[in-house]
């Protein structure tokens, strides 16, 4: 590589910063921002509106921000797009737009079209995955292809004979790469192993996990370390479940059968694993303890004190909060599965992050966004505006599903082509 590049390179690496967003639900892909400063109260129209980008194209996928680049995948007519965009200045530059994919769409879908995944930012690499199942490697300075994979021909995944995606999941392929050290972890799904990792730098296959064959879900992998085994943690319709981060292989599972709407990640906090679904669903809280050389899983508590459908749910402590069907803004004991509140006229259902002592919510239905502090005791809501404009670009039952980003001092919300960015430092 020209000494040139090679200097791009490095100096695009250097500004990564401990408040930067790289992937899907932050650093950990816990949902918690390391921002400090931020404003506990707006204005009531919100806090300043940096700017607004017109041009992402359809689909629900996330923002990753590293210094002073951010990227995200939309669909722009008949294809799917890596974006990258300078938002340094008082206005956003789209730096490159490489094309990732067909777009995807399928007959009577009336929720979405387009990309749903968040790209994964890697130093110098960017992994970013379409609705059919492309996936693409690519420079994080200039957008040049790195190599690309076709998950339902490459990987062999069983193929939704009514478009793209996984079969019977009309959404498509929507979980986030997951980087760990030189493996990219993928859910592919199917015969040949519901898990695959690749090699992030070239995306041939190491390994599949072959024992665990369960069709992918809409939900992304966690990596854990649970009683000293490094895995990786997925949760499918049909199951949870862990394999070994180094050769795929199937070390507990929990069998279960869940509807379609399989979408939020798993929370993993010390040797528990803790799972959502909505839609007639529920909450799950399993124990992984080690017998000798084995693992197995045992069920804590089962019940639907949190049921929630997506959005995800944020660890605090001991303690999760997010929305629950028919419940309202909930908080609820981790361990014991107990409500330690709800509140049916708190803020509507959505996507939520945290950041700096409080919660950012953004309700599907109309995009209002909400400012809220809670503890275990109570919760406040401290300020709430609603979005300026809605897009054009919408399916006539889709919603606001993308989770907001804060990141570097500035809250970035997405409603399909349209994408915001406001000013949440506080000056003072």
């Amino acid at each position: 590589m020209p000494t040139r590049a090679l200097l791009t390179l490095f100096l695009f690496a250097s500004v990564a910063r401990a408040d930067d967003w790289p992937q899907y639900r932050g650093p950990n892909r816990d949902d918690i921002s390391k921002e400090t400063g931020l404003l506990k109260s707006w204005p009531a129209g919100g806090p300043k509106l940096f700017w607004t980008y017109a041009d992402t194209g359809a689909g629900y996928s996330g923002p990753a921000v590293v210094g002073n680049r951010l990227f995200i995948t939309g669909a722009r007519s008949d294809s799917e797009f890596l974006i990258a965009l300078d938002v340094s200045a008082a206005e956003p530059k789209q730096l490159w737009a490489t094309r990732v994919g067909p777009t995807l769409e399928w007959k009577g879908n009336v929720w979405s079209s387009g990309p749903s995944a968040t790209p994964t930012v890697d130093g110098e690499l960017v992994y970013a995955l379409g609705g059919n199942g492309d996936l693409l490697c690519a420079s994080a300075t200039d957008g040049t292809e790195v190599w690309r994979s076709a998950l339902p021909t490459d990987l062999a995944a069983e193929v939704n004979p009514i478009g793209g995606g996984p079969k019977k999941l009309g959404w498509g392929f929507t979980f986030a790469p997951l980087v760990d050290g030189d493996r990219l972890v993928c859910l592919p799904g199917g015969p040949k192993g519901t898990v695959a990792a690749l090699d992030k730098r070239t995306g041939k296959a190491l390994w599949r996990s072959t024992e665990l064959t369960d069709q992918a879900a809409y939900t992304s992998p966690m990596l854990a370390e649970i009683a000293g085994v490094r895995q990786y943690v997925v949760l499918t319709n049909q199951s949870v479940a862990g394999v070994a981060a180094d050769t795929g292989k199937l070390l507990w599972r929990v069998q279960r059968k869940f509807g379609t709407e399989v979408i939020n990640s798993p929370v993993v906090r010390g040797n528990h694993v803790f799972v959502t679904v909505g839609a007639g669903g529920g909450c799950e809280l399993l124990k992984i303890d080690k017998t000798g050389d084995a693992l197995a899983a045992s069920v804590v508590y089962s019940n639907k004190n949190l049921v929630n459908h997506h959005g995800n749910v944020v660890l605090l402590g001991d303690h999760l909060y997010g929305h629950s069907q028919g419940r309202g803004w909930t908080c609820l004991n981790f361990l014991t599965g107990e409500p330690a509140w709800a509140k049916r006229d708190g803020p509507r259902a959505g996507a939520i992050t945290y950041a700096d002592g409080a919660f950012y919510q953004l309700a599907e239905s109309d995009g209002t966004v909400t400012l809220t502090a809670a503890t275990p005791t109570e919760t406040k809501d401290l300020a709430k505006f609603k979005l300026p404009q809605q897009s054009k670009l919408k399916k006539p039952k889709g919603g606001l599903w993308t989770p907001p980003v804060v990141a570097n001092g500035r809250l970035y919300l997405r409603d399909q082509e349209l994408l915001f960015c406001y000013d949440v430092k506080d000056a003072k």
